[in-house]
C-alpha cells in the first residue's frame, strides 16, 4: 500500500510539472528527467544554471531544491504564503491543479530584476513573520534531521563517561544521515506531542535508506540509536520514532562477543575498558564509618549492607582509592558467577545460562551472513528475522518456516551491533534485549556542550570542566 501511495504521489507531481512546462513553452517530457528538469527550471526562473550542480550535495540540495521550486511557481504568479506552503508540502496537489487551471499562465523569469520590477509584490508584516518562521522551522528541521542534533543524558547508564545532565551534540553525518522513514511528523517532537498523543502520522512510510557518511561504526564508538524494543506492543512505534538510547558499541557486524567475569572479549581478545566506566564493588570496613562527604565528592553511590559491608558503584580508579583508605579491609568487584541463569538476560532462554557478568559467546550478524536454523541459535536470531527484517517465522513439527516456506537457514539483510553502557551494572543494554539493527542507528556522539549537576543551586550547577569535552 505504501508503494502504491508513493507511486500515485510521484505520478501527480510529474503530471502537474508536465502541464506547467508546456504552459512555459517547453516540451512536457523535460519535466520527467531529474536534474535536466531542474536545469530547465533555472532557465525558466532566471537562476544561474550552475545551481544544478549544488543538487548533488547532500543537505544543501534540499535548500537549493526548495528555492528553485518556489522560484518556479512564482514564475506562474503563485506568490502567496499558501502557494509556497503547498509547493513544499503538497506538490502532488497544487502542481496538477495549476497545470490544469486555464487561468494560470507563465509570467516570466521570477528571479530577475526585470520580473520584480514588472510584477512588484510587497509582503505585509504578517507575511514577513510567517515566512521567517517557516524558514526557521524548515532549516532547523533539516539541520536536526540530517546534520547534528542535541541530546541530554537522562540516565546513569553511561556513567562516569557521560553524566546525568550532560548535554551532547550527536552527528548525523559521520555514519550518514538516515532518510526519515516516517516523514510526516510534528516539528521538533520525536514520538509524542507535548499534549500527549502521537507526533507522527503513519499513513506514509518509507523504506530504510541512509546517505553516504564519513565513516563506519567502529568498536567503542559512543552511538545514539533507536531502542529496538519499542517495536513491541503496546508502543509499536516505527523505527525512527522509537526512543533514543546512547551506549557504547562493543561489537560490530561479524564479531564474536563474550563476557567472562565482567571482562568483555571481542573475537577472543579482551576489550579495553573505558577509563571512566564503572561497576559495583563489595567493600568491607573495620567497622569505622566511611566519610559520606568524601563519597559525595567522588560521586560514589551505593548502599550499606551491614555495619561493615557496603555495595558501591564506582570506577576501577575509585576502587583503588577506596581500597587504600585506612578503615577499608577489602574491595572486590561484585561479579555474578558463571553458569547462573538470569531470566532478564537475552535471549531469555534457560538453555543459555547467562548473566550480566558472564555472557556468550554470541555472533553479531552481518549483512549477507547465512546462519543455520536449529535449536542452538534460533532463540538468538528469531527476533531479528521476524521483527527487524519483516518476515513471518514459525516453528512447526517438521522444522522452521519463514514466510510460510520451510527453511533450514537464513541470510541476514542488515548489519547488527552490540551496545553496552559504561555503567556495567546499571545499564539496560544488549545484554537484556539483544542486537541493534543498522536501520536503528541515529548518529555518533561528538562532545558535551553543556553539563548541569542534579544538585547545587543556580550558580554552581554548571560543571565547567565538562564543557566542550570530547566523547571517547
Amino acid at each position: 500500500m505504501n508503494y502504491i501511495i508513493c507511486l500515485i504521489i510521484l505520478v501527480l507531481i510529474h503530471f502537474g510539472l508536465w502541464k506547467m512546462f508546456i504552459k512555459a513553452g517547453r516540451p512536457g517530457w523535460e519535466a520527467l528527467i531529474p536534474f535536466y528538469r531542474e536545469y530547465i527550471i533555472t532557465k525558466l526562473t532566471g537562476r544561474q544554471s550552475w545551481w544544478v550542480i549544488l543538487l548533488i550535495i547532500p543537505i544543501l540540495n534540499i535548500f537549493i531544491g526548495i528555492t528553485l521550486y518556489i522560484d518556479f511557481v512564482k514564475s506562474f504568479g503563485k506568490r502567496s504564503f499558501l502557494d509556497h506552503a503547498g509547493t513544499v508540502l503538497l506538490p502532488f496537489v497544487v502542481f496538477p491543479l495549476w497545470g490544469m487551471d486555464t487561468t494560470t499562465s507563465y509570467w516570466g523569469q521570477s528571479a530577475t530584476p526585470e520580473f520584480k520590477e514588472k510584477y512588484p509584490f510587497k509582503k505585509n508584516a504578517a507575511r514577513e513573520w510567517a515566512d521567517a518562521i517557516i524558514f526557521a522551522v524548515v532549516a532547523a528541521t533539516l539541520i536536526r534531521g540530517f546534520l547534528i542534533e542535541a541530546y541530554m543524558i537522562p540516565t546513569g547508564s553511561m556513567e562516569k563517561s557521560l553524566l546525568i545532565g550532560d548535554f551532547i551534540f550527536v552527528s548525523k553525518v559521520n555514519y550518514g544521515p538516515r532518510v526519515p522513514m516516517t516523514p510526516v511528523a510534528f516539528p521538533f517532537s520525536h514520538h509524542t506531542l507535548p499534549t500527549g498523543g502521537k507526533a507522527y502520522w503513519e499513513g506514509i512510510k518509507l523504506d530504510y535508506h541512509r546517505l553516504p557518511g564519513f565513516e563506519k561504526i567502529e568498536r567503542n564508538d559512543v552511538v545514539v540509536f533507536n531502542y529496538p524494543m519499542d517495536a513491541d506492543a503496546p508502543l509499536s512505534r516505527p523505527v525512527d520514532k522509537r526512543e533514543n538510547y546512547i551506549k557504547r558499541c562493543l561489537a560490530i557486524a561479524g564479531d564474536t562477543l563474550s563476557i567472562v567475569n565482567s571482562q568483555v572479549y571481542v573475537n577472543g581478545k579482551a576489550d579495553v575498558n573505558p577509563p571512566e566506566s564503572q561497576t559495583t564493588y563489595y567493600v568491607k570496613t573495620n567497622g569505622t564509618d566511611l566519610n559520606p562527604q568524601t563519597l559525595l565528592d567522588m560521586r560514589i553511590e551505593g548502599m550499606r549492607q551491614s555495619e561493615t559491608e557496603y555495595i558501591f558503584t564506582m570506577t576501577e580508579g575509585q576502587a583503588k582509592t577506596v581500597s587504600a583508605w585506612a578503615n577499608v579491609e577489602a574491595v572486590k568487584p561484585n561479579i555474578a558467577p558463571a553458569g547462573v541463569y538470569d531470566n532478564q538476560i537475552y535471549p531469555h532462554d534457560a538453555a543459555f545460562p547467562w548473566n550480566v557478568d558472564n555472557y556468550g559467546p554470541i555472533i553479531v550478524p552481518k549483512k549477507g551472513w547465512t546462519v543455520a536454523l536449529d535449536s542452538t541459535n534460533v532463540p538468538l536470531y528469531e527476533r531479528l528475522i521476524s521483527v527487524y527484517e519483516g518476515n513471518t517465522f514459525e516453528k512447526r513439527a517438521d522444522g522452521y518456516y519463514i514466510n510460510s516456506e520451510k527453511a533450514d537457514s537464513y541470510t541476514f539483510k542488515m548489519d547488527y551491533y552490540w551496545m553496552m553502557g559504561d555503567n556495567r551494572h546499571s545499564s539496560a543494554d544488549s545484554r537484556f534485549w539483544g542486537f541493534v539493527p543498522e536501520d536503528h542507528i541515529v548518529g555518533k556522539a561528538l562532545f558535551v556542550w553543556l553539563s548541569l549537576d542534579e544538585v547545587g543551586n543556580l550558580f554552581n550547577k554548571v560543571r565547567w570542566n565538562r564543557i566542550f569535552m570530547g566523547i571517547d
